[in-house]
């Protein structure tokens, strides 16, 4: 008697969603199980799929994970126009929104971060100013987010354009910044209320209101814009941070590098986020934010990128790189 032939077992099904997409239930499912899209082939396919991944984890709205202590990060880069303060607003109120507590420190005269995140900074509204060089204690100056649970800034006047010259004859005069942090209460690393992360958002230039902020931080977030010129700027940031730990503070790393103005049409942008890549490896994060449109619009209503247009895909890359940045930082 003949057997019939027998018939393979059916491989596994996963549970399917709408349009037979797998059915995913949180972030961590999607990290595990990635979709996989036909073509990555170019830097556009890739900026692509990029933003679909973004948007994908995007719905799940999952609470991002708690450093351990909390972070004191630097977002600096003396080379103007690459981001710097887009990145620092962003960012902030991605963590925000992931249900972390997040203050923002801005060392930038021009105060476009506190105009950002809905901060008084008129003349004589206490500020970074007054921390640095009357020594206010932060508790003082820090003002609350009004529509974002758990975020605060702490405001930059016209006054702080004048601290470089009154801080030249402070004793101790690097180090201001980090005696203010180190006195307030809500930085450490057992209170249930404290903060999960500080960025301090600089000026574009290497003076000593940068120097303040590199001798009180102990990581660094460098936005990098995707063109040549860029990396010359991060080759003498790099040198001023080896001074820095050489001299001031051992405990800085460069810890964050993000690529700004990423435009996935042309090979020009891939081509310097794989040079970056290639030396700093898994310090750059793996999200790129591309240019938009909406990005720039955003500070003019005062707001950030996600608040003025969730779905753009600004927004959806910044919050994707906050995320990577937080789980990175939680497993670290």
């Amino acid at each position: 008697m003949t057997e019939s032939p027998s018939t393979p077992e059916a491989a596994p099904q996963k549970d399917l969603g709408e349009g037979g997409a797998p059915a995913f239930k949180t972030a961590a499912d999607l990290d595990a199980n990635p979709p996989s899209y036909s073509d990555t082939s170019t830097p556009l396919a890739r900026a692509i799929e990029a933003e679909l991944r973004a948007r994908e984890r995007a719905s799940f709205n999952d609470p991002l994970p708690r450093p351990a202590r909390t972070r004191v990060m630097v977002v600096a880069n003396q080379k103007g126009g690459v981001g710097k303060t887009t990145s620092t607003v962003n960012m902030a109120v991605a963590l925000a929104q992931g249900g972390l507590r997040v203050l923002v420190v801005d060392l930038d005269p021009q105060g476009n971060a506190s105009t950002a995140l809905a901060a008084e900074h008129r003349r004589g509204t206490p500020s970074s100013y007054d921390v640095l060089v009357d020594g206010l204690p932060i508790s003082e100056a820090v003002q609350h987010h009004p529509d974002i649970a758990g975020l605060s800034t702490v405001p930059a006047t016209i006054d702080l354009a004048g601290a470089e010259i009154e801080l030249v004859s402070v004793v101790a005069r690097e180090s201001r910044l980090k005696k203010a942090l180190a006195a307030y209460d809500k930085i450490g690393t057992e209170a249930e209320d404290r903060l999960d992360y500080v960025l301090i958002d600089c000026p574009p230039s290497l003076g000593l209101l940068t120097l303040n902020a590199l001798v009180a931080g102990v990581e660094m977030l460098i936005p990098i814009q995707a063109e040549y010129y860029a990396l010359e700027g991060l080759g003498q940031l790099v040198e001023t941070v080896e001074m820095v730990k050489a001299h001031l503070n051992s405990d800085l790393s460069i810890s964050t590098i993000l690529i700004t103005m990423y435009d996935g049409r042309t090979n020009l942008s891939s081509g310097v986020a794989e040079e970056v890549r290639e030396h700093f490896k898994d310090q750059v994060l793996r999200t790129s934010i591309p240019r938009s449109v909406r990005v720039s619009e955003a500070p003019s209503y005062g707001q950030s990128v996600i608040t003025y247009d969730p779905g753009s895909p600004g927004a959806l890359s910044y919050l994707e790189a906050a995320r990577e940045m937080a789980v990175k930082g939680a497993g670290a």
